[in-house]
């Protein structure tokens, strides 16, 4: 039977923005794969901003939940893709901290923020194993498609849940390139963290998984599927 039925009209405008979307994520992960290297270097920088599937900004709200006046911390903010997205839902009296190894990201997020006319963006050089923020810092926290690129994920995720205030979130993003944490990984990582996946979307090789401190009663992580819609494809 065929997919599409007879009486459906053509859409050229609405087929054409779809070949287009595909064209740009086939774009994305063969830019990933074929230059992929941690950390990711700046000489290439223009590749994050290329949307990836599966792992969209709706996505990460949904995930994240910032809210007005919290303070937030970013890893591996690369081009600033996220960070320029979240820090104004965090309202004139929230601040989001970036964090990265390479000062020229910071600088380049900088420029953009300041383009943007955004005030509240704080960047700090630093290494993720060794954050220099004191306990119960932030409100949230999240990294997409950065933890892999760490050398000892387990310990950055200790280092964030030490700076997390209770019941503080936690999100990571990862992408299926070459040092994609496996969801199955991610799980023990955050165990030998004294965190536990509590919720993740989207497939194994694009998701978004949300941590919390362990409890005495652990539940297994949730896994919620793929929404039909193509536009949860890309950011937006």
């Amino acid at each position: 039977m065929s997919a599409i039925s007879p009486s459906a009209p053509f859409k050229p405008g609405r087929n054409l923005k779809w070949a287009a979307a595909a064209g740009v994520t086939a774009a994305a992960i063969g830019a990933w794969w074929m230059s992929d290297s941690a950390p990711y270097p700046y000489s290439q920088h223009w590749l994050l901003d290329l949307p990836l599937p599966f792992l969209s900004l709706r996505r990460l709200d949904g995930m994240l939940e910032a809210r007005p006046g919290e303070r937030v911390l970013e890893i591996g903010p690369g081009t600033g893709l996220q960070s320029l997205h979240v820090a104004p839902q965090l309202g004139p009296t929230g601040r989001l901290d970036i964090v990265d190894i390479q000062q020229p990201m910071l600088d380049h997020v900088m420029r953009r923020a300041t383009d943007s006319g955004l005030t509240t963006i704080v960047p700090t050089l630093a290494d993720a194993h060794r954050l220099p923020f004191a306990d119960g810092t932030f409100d949230a926290a999240y990294l997409v498609t950065a933890l892999g690129e760490i050398p000892d994920p387990a310990l950055t995720l200790r280092e964030l849940h030490r700076t997390l205030k209770p019941g503080g979130r936690l999100v990571v993003g990862e992408f299926f390139d070459r040092h994609q944490v496996r969801p199955a990984h991610l799980i023990g990582h955050a165990s030998a963290a004294g965190l536990r996946v509590s919720r993740r979307v989207g497939p194994p090789f694009a998701y978004y998984a949300r941590l919390e401190p362990h409890t005495a009663a652990v539940l297994p992580a949730l896994t919620e599927p793929a929404p039909a819609d193509s536009a949860a494809v890309l950011n937006h």
